[in-house]
């Protein structure tokens, strides 16, 4: 009798749930052995076991939108907790957004709810036989989700070219928690409030910006003070 592969399936609504259970079940090769209502349910039950043995999943089919801890979170969990269990997202969000996230958060494939029984069939065989489960539909747009983070990364050193260290460390100090006054942030800087004036005009000049919220939009935008 050939062993069957085990699953994991985690989805908020019960009666789906219950539905793609007996879908997976009927397949034959294949056994949901753990069910959860959402990502923290799942971690607490794979917690509880050995991952290496052979009640562990193999493949988890994760809901992206569930309360609590929601696909991407719990397939974040997953590539860092449990890497040997493949994630395959489950959604009926078709949007370029969803399909790269779901990617980068460790999706090995991507399929809709709307789909028929058969193609969740071949997405459990293709992560089974290859490690993916990828429509050329989500390659282009895994593709083009590639080529706007370099495009993002590109535009965001070519902004940091033109801000100076003390203009970036005038910048982090504008968007501290505290609300830091002009006044307080020359201070800090030991310099002229007139010096942090000119730091201040050379961005809004730079970067065609016009007060101090719009400081700390374009720096959160851009991500300019990670690791500061």
């Amino acid at each position: 009798m050939t062993k069957k592969t085990n699953v994991a399936l985690v989805d908020d609504h019960h009666m789906m749930r219950t539905g793609l259970v007996n879908t997976v079940n009927a397949m034959g090769d294949y056994l949901v052995t753990v069910e959860a209502g959402n990502g923290a349910e799942l971690v607490e039950q794979l917690s509880a076991m050995d991952l290496n043995g052979p009640e562990a999943p193999r493949i988890a089919v994760v809901d992206l939108s569930m309360p609590v801890m929601d696909g991407y979170a719990t397939m974040q969990w997953l590539t860092a907790h449990a890497p040997q269990v493949l994630s395959l997202a489950l959604t009926f969000d078709a949007t370029d957004d969803a399909m790269v996230r779901a990617v980068h958060a460790g999706a090995r494939g991507y399929v809709l709810k709307s789909e028929p029984p058969q193609v969740l069939r071949t997405a459990l065989d293709s992560l089974l036989n290859t490690g993916y489960y990828y429509t050329q539909e989500m390659m282009a747009v895994h593709l083009r989700g590639t080529m706007e983070l370099r495009r993002e990364h590109f535009s965001r050193a070519k902004i940091m070219e033109r801000i100076s260290e003390r203009e970036l460390e005038f910048l982090a100090l504008v968007c501290d928690e505290a609300e830091l006054t002009y006044e307080v942030i020359a201070e800090r800087m030991g310099v002229q409030r007139r010096t942090v004036d000119n730091y201040r005009s050379s961005l809004f000049e730079k970067f065609d910006l016009r007060s101090k919220t719009g400081l700390v939009l374009f720096a959160m935008r851009w991500k300019l003070l990670e690791g500061k």
